[in-house]
């Protein structure tokens, strides 16, 4: 069964108010990353003014939640408004039921990105489905994600 998460979206203090979550709810971040950390290839030139903003963080809440959040650029920026500013973010048990969630609730939607292996070792989409709901798909692949770390 897929568990759902919040994920948020900052203007550029990610960090800050990661840190700020962090203060009170206390754990431990199993990743940070940035937007500089990511490998070239076939995501397009990361703009200067963008290498250090938060690419993924995550903070482990509870047992089943996670809070997890990133910061935008570059041409997601024009997308970014306060109030949209967040995304439900599914974690599949398998490949097929990825793309069943995927194909399900972006009916009817605008897919921003496709299903696809990423460089971090999940299978990946995000979409905002046709009630203007931001989604975000994710299947950790447990052999691809051993050799990421």
């Amino acid at each position: 069964m897929a568990s759902v998460n919040v994920y948020l979206t900052f203007d550029g203090n990610c960090k800050e108010a990661f840190d700020f979550y962090q203060s009170v709810f206390g754990g431990e971040y199993p990743y940070v990353g940035t937007f500089g950390e990511m490998p070239s290839g076939d995501w397009k030139e990361i703009p200067e003014e963008d290498k250090n903003k938060i690419m993924h963080i995550s903070l482990p809440i509870s047992k089943e939640t996670i809070l997890m959040g990133s910061d935008t650029g570059g041409e997601w920026a024009p997308h970014f408004k306060q109030g949209n500013n967040f995304s439900i973010s599914i974690n599949a048990d398998s490949r097929k039921e990825a793309d069943q969630l995927f194909g399900g609730l972006s009916e009817g939607g605008q897919i921003t990105m496709p299903m696809a292996d990423t460089f971090w070792g999940a299978y990946f989409g995000m979409f905002t489905d046709k009630f203007g709901i931001n989604w975000m798909v994710n299947y950790d692949d447990p052999s691809k994600i051993e050799s990421y770390q």
